[in-house]
């Protein structure tokens, strides 16, 4: 029994580090929302190339920054994992579908980037970052407690 409760433990810890990775990539989101709301001109200080991203028709949903989509789906991936690791449990697969959402969405964005527009965004990079580091956790905690609520 010991090792069910290390798992379960060990599950609860994945899930507090995995909210509080997704507070950087909805800083990193809000960030990138009010620049575009303020019309802000925003240049990369690592790489060159955000500007190019940014004004794309791809940074846009319709009138909707994307930054500002991003931004809500970290909010709720935040608050799903911080239900998640206070024992919630039910939750958990809303929280992979979310993820798994998130990091389909940062493939496509990365492919437009590199073979579309051509330029990289250095704060696009870092929500790429952030959200693969998040699908990894996620499925590391899926699969260390795969149908346990803690």
């Amino acid at each position: 029994m010991p090792i069910a409760g290390g798992s379960a433990k060990k599950t609860v810890w994945i899930y507090l580090i995995a909210a509080i990775v997704s507070l950087i990539g909805l800083g990193d989101a809000i960030f990138l929302t009010i620049q575009d709301i303020t019309g802000e001109s925003l240049r990369c200080t690592i790489i060159s190339g955000c500007s190019e991203v940014l004004s794309s028709k791809y940074a846009h949903v319709g009138p909707i920054p994307l930054a500002a989509i991003g931004a809500l789906a970290y909010f709720v991936f935040f608050s799903l994992a911080i239900l998640a690791a206070f024992g919630y449990g039910f939750l958990r697969p809303l929280l992979l579908i979310l993820v798994i959402f998130m990091f389909l969405a940062t493939v496509w964005l990365l492919y437009l980037q590199g073979f579309v527009i051509r330029h990289f965004c250095q704060y696009c990079l870092l929500s790429a970052a952030v959200t693969t580091t998040l699908t990894v956790l996620v499925i590391m905690a899926s699969r260390l407690n795969p149908r346990k609520s803690v």
